[in-house]
């Protein structure tokens, strides 16, 4: 199985799965259009997001960064007068620069991915791999009436609060797939892709948007869990996001993202697709608030795909 993830919904879900399929099985292809350097090291917040969550790690009350960090860094910084607008743990911090320095010894983002999936106990069997070996060449960019803001400033700094006028990926033509996400994809023809309940727009829309991806994916079984239940996202500007790309905020919409390639649409058991989609529409519980709900979807999928 492939799995096309952001920082915050798949990595939920990625509880489960863990528990459900086989680790050779899991293959993530992460976003990395969010990656940004700050203070001389390369935060790369979806990649670190799945890293933590497998590792066990995760912050689960915010989704973001080590659960229990401390911020002494992050503070001292402020008080030498070089304030950062993301609050970045100790421990996070760490991954940061042990990543910066792989990268500047030659390793690939793919190769320093894995050392660090390693060090941190994560099997071998399970494949991270960032979208693209071209660090943070690919930049998320919200137009808002103030100007355009890079998506951590629009999300964390700014807390999502900005009209959103437009999204686009600044780089996205002048980089590639990793050629390890390409020989993932071109694996056995009936591998199911599953795009995990991340953000349509930012969090898998680069992905997609990276050459010969949507390509690829016309050639695989593609699954994909709506991050939207009702007219809301789950969590996250997933429906601000959609609305300013002219997507329409229901399960519906999250369908016409992927409608070029996709054949299993999976949404709440409360919501209906109102308009016919010519694809399977698949009806469950998809709200992960507890491990337990994780594993749970992971197992009502592990059903439906070996149909």
């Amino acid at each position: 199985m492939i799995i096309f993830s952001g920082g915050t919904g798949t990595p939920k879900l990625l509880v489960g799965l863990e528990k459900v399929f086989k680790e050779e099985e899991l293959n993530i292809i992460v976003n990395t259009a969010e990656d940004i350097w700050i203070s001389g090291n390369l935060l790369c917040p979806d990649v670190d997001s799945v890293l933590y969550t497998l590792a066990g790690i995760m912050d689960k009350k915010t989704w973001w960064g080590v659960k229990d960090d401390s911020f002494h860094t992050h503070n001292a910084l402020e008080r030498l007068q070089h304030p950062e607008h993301l609050m970045i743990g100790d421990n996070d911090r760490a991954t940061h620069i042990a990543r910066s320095e792989l990268l500047r010894q030659g390793k690939s983002l793919t190769e320093a991915t894995a050392a660090l999936a390693r060090s941190f106990g994560i099997p071998d069997r399970i494949k991270i791999l960032p979208m693209t070996d071209e660090p943070a060449t690919v930049r998320t960019k919200i137009l808002t009436p103030e100007g355009e803001l890079h998506f951590q400033e629009f999300w964390v700094a700014r807390k999502g609060e900005p009209e959103v006028l437009d999204v686009h990926f600044e780089g996205i033509d002048e980089v590639n797939p990793s050629e390890a996400v390409v020989e993932a994809l071109e694996k056995e023809s009936e591998a199911l892709v599953l795009i995990g309940p991340s953000n349509p727009i930012t969090s898998v829309g680069p992905i997609l948007g990276l050459k010969g991806i949507r390509e690829l994916l016309k050639w695989k079984i593609v699954m994909a869990i709506s991050p939207i239940v009702g007219t809301e996202a789950v969590s996250g500007p997933a429906g601000k996001l959609m609305r300013a790309k002219g997507f329409d905020v229901s399960p519906y919409g999250v369908y016409t993202c992927y409608k070029e390639f996709l054949d299993v649409l999976v949404i709440d058991k409360n919501d209906e697709c109102a308009v016919d989609t010519g694809v399977d529409v698949l009806k469950t519980d998809i709200m992960i608030k507890k491990d337990k709900d994780s594993k749970r979807l992971a197992t009502f999928l592990k059903k439906h795909s070996m149909r």
